[in-house]
């Protein structure tokens, strides 16, 4: 009996941890001065959750308390897009992702949010 819990907690941890998301920031951390006063930002979103609903995905960029919403960059399939403002008189800016997305589950589906941790943008 004892062999039997020991095998399935291992199982179950090993396929809790297979499942993995990763937001990586392709944003330089630098950016010349833009007359515009707008700066690209963009993000690469990998997941092995296979439960995860691809067309739920709702991504912003966040500054400060204010939320940009982001668009999926042209004939890619995981990189989103956004541009932010920054104003000429700041030289950096803080900004993070939060990624909001539904997965399957028995019943209704389910719904989780992703955030990366913070950036910087240098403005030169």
């Amino acid at each position: 009996m004892t062999k039997n819990l020991l095998g399935l907690a291992l199982l179950s941890g090993l396929l809790v941890g297979c499942v993995g998301t990763t937001v990586t920031n392709l944003t330089s951390t630098t950016q010349p001065r833009n007359p515009t006063g707008q700066y690209r930002v963009e993000y690469q979103w990998d997941t092995t959750q296979q439960t995860v609903r691809p067309d739920s995905l709702k991504p912003v960029v966040v500054v400060g308390y204010d939320a940009y919403e982001m668009k999926p960059v042209l004939r890619t399939t995981n990189r989103w897009e956004a541009f932010i403002p920054v104003p000429p008189s700041q030289d950096r800016v803080i900004y993070h992702f939060k990624i909001g997305y539904e997965y399957n589950r028995f019943g209704k589906p389910g719904v989780q949010s992703k955030k990366s941790p913070e950036y910087k943008l240098i403005i030169k």
